[in-house]
């Protein structure tokens, strides 16, 4: 294990009376988001040794000094910021701070070296768990702790403060025992999963599985009924919905757009809902990664459903969202259309964006997921689809003759290899293999010797329908016994 330091940041009060209520700044170490911190606390973070940047941010354009810092293994490395403009009051001089603020955007935030020391933080402080990485843009390989994690969980409750961090500063989003109860219905139970930074993960499951209320859960437009989750860094609770609701992007299966308006006036009315000023700029970007600019001055009731898809896809795309929640983004899309939308959550992922995606398009899911999780009211498993295929079926060889074998079951009983066999068509076997590598060249040298014709040989792929499809089925056996 690498040796660690720590790194303390304090928020120092502001001046003014709303102080209470300022809003809570991100903290980037090495220029990866690792936490929040929120007005008149002290957070803390653990810290390879070694040398690294630290910079804190009000807004995307707000932000602080980069501050350089060395990391000693067991110390305590202390940074104070705090608001620069402490004269509000004397509103010449926050005018020119302000006016200045425009042009050098690291005037908002003072950053200020403390001291380093050993001694315990005290009781406001709060700590991630595990080290923080640099996260690569463009990183497709995810690693993700999947570990059990504690509940904590009380009827109507969901544990968690603004005081503290997520397990896993790795993950987007860590989910925790989270589970949603309409009455005597239960949408989700006990769901556990966790998905990292830059990630394109799937949600799969039947119709009534929970998905879409897992969604709208995490996404803070329903409470849970119990359990915990941190989203973006910040815990799931009802005071932290708007900050949370900040960093994140929900696009319904259904868009739901104004239809009397055109293209561009939807998305200036989300802008503003947002609160982007001078979005023209952020619009005309949309429109051109869903390829809808020449359709900017339509009327939303002109659009087929296909077209109003990428219109949706266009606003939740505005707000340049840290996770971005897709619920059948392809419904209703040709293939070129699919394609399109295909090819930007691939550029997304590549930018460091989250993608949590729901789809009923297994073949969608296969390509454009690091990892896919399958709910069918509780968590059935979570993993890469090629880990999958080899939990749930064993591996095997795929052979096709010119002509049927006499007698299949004497032939392949006779090769060691081959564990056992089963038909699938006139002329077509399936077989068992512990090893499809070793097994492959013996399978073949026995049918040449037999002088039998052989059209194909090679290892079965089992689809992730195959596993869907096999989930299922334990799911309807299950409810059976």
């Amino acid at each position: 294990m690498a040796a660690t330091a720590t790194l303390s940041l304090a928020r120092r009060t502001m001046v003014s009376s709303h102080s209470v209520r300022a809003r809570t700044w991100k903290v980037e170490i090495d220029g990866s988001v690792v936490g929040s911190i929120s007005n008149q606390r002290t957070v803390e973070f653990p810290v390879k040794a070694g040398q690294h940047l630290l910079r804190v941010k009000s807004t995307r354009y707000l932000l602080s000094p980069e501050e350089s810092f060395e990391a000693v293994a067991g110390q305590v490395v202390k940074f104070s910021c705090h608001p620069r403009a402490l004269s509000p009051i004397i509103f010449t001089r926050w005018l020119i701070w302000f006016l200045a603020s425009l042009v050098k955007h690291d005037l908002w935030i003072g950053l200020e070296f403390v001291n380093t020391s050993s001694a315990d933080i005290g009781a406001t402080s709060f700590a991630v768990l595990e080290n923080i990485p640099k996260i690569p843009a463009g990183a497709s390989e995810i690693e993700s702790s999947l570990s059990a994690r504690p509940s904590g969980i009380g009827s109507g409750t969901i544990t968690g403060t603004a005081a503290r961090a997520p397990a896993n500063p790795r993950s987007a989003l860590v989910v925790s025992n989270l589970t949603k109860r309409f009455g005597e219905r239960t949408a989700f139970s006990d769901v556990s999963f966790d998905v990292g930074y830059g990630e394109v993960f799937g949600f799969l499951g039947p119709n009534g599985a929970g998905k879409t209320t897992t969604v709208r859960t995490l996404g803070t437009l329903i409470a849970p009924t119990s359990g915990s989750a941190t989203v973006a860094g910040i815990p799931l609770s009802p005071e932290n919905g708007v900050e949370i609701r900040q960093r994140i992007a929900i696009m319904p299966e259904s868009p739901g757009l104004y239809l009397r308006l055109t293209v561009t006036e939807n998305l200036e009315y989300f802008a503003g809902l947002y609160g982007l000023r001078h979005a023209t700029t952020r619009i005309n970007d949309a429109l051109e990664a869903v390829n809808l600019g020449d359709r900017a001055s339509d009327l939303c009731a002109s659009l087929s459903k296909g077209l109003r898809q990428r219109v949706g896809l266009a606003r939740t795309l505005l707000s340049d969202p840290e996770i971005m929640f897709l619920d059948e983004p392809t419904s209703g899309l040709d293939p070129v259309a699919s394609l399109e939308v295909h090819n930007l959550i691939i550029g997304l992922r590549q930018k460091g964006v989250t993608i949590f995606l729901t789809t009923h398009r297994l073949d969608e899911a296969e390509k454009l997921c690091d990892r896919v999780a399958f709910l069918n009211t509780t968590l059935r498993t979570v993993g890469r689809t090629a880990e999958l295929r080899e939990q749930l079926f064993k591996r095997s060889l795929r052979v096709k003759t010119l002509e049927p074998i006499g007698d299949p079951a004497e032939f392949f009983t006779r090769i060691l290899a081959v564990e056992d066999w089963r038909p699938d068509g006139a002329n077509t076997y399936v077989l068992t293999v512990s090893d499809p590598e070793v097994a492959a060249p013996e399978v073949t040298r026995a049918l040449v010797s037999a002088d039998v014709g052989v059209l194909f040989i090679g290892e079965a792929q089992h689809s992730l329908e195959d596993v869907y499809l096999e989930l299922i089925a334990d799911d309807a056996e299950a409810r059976r016994s």
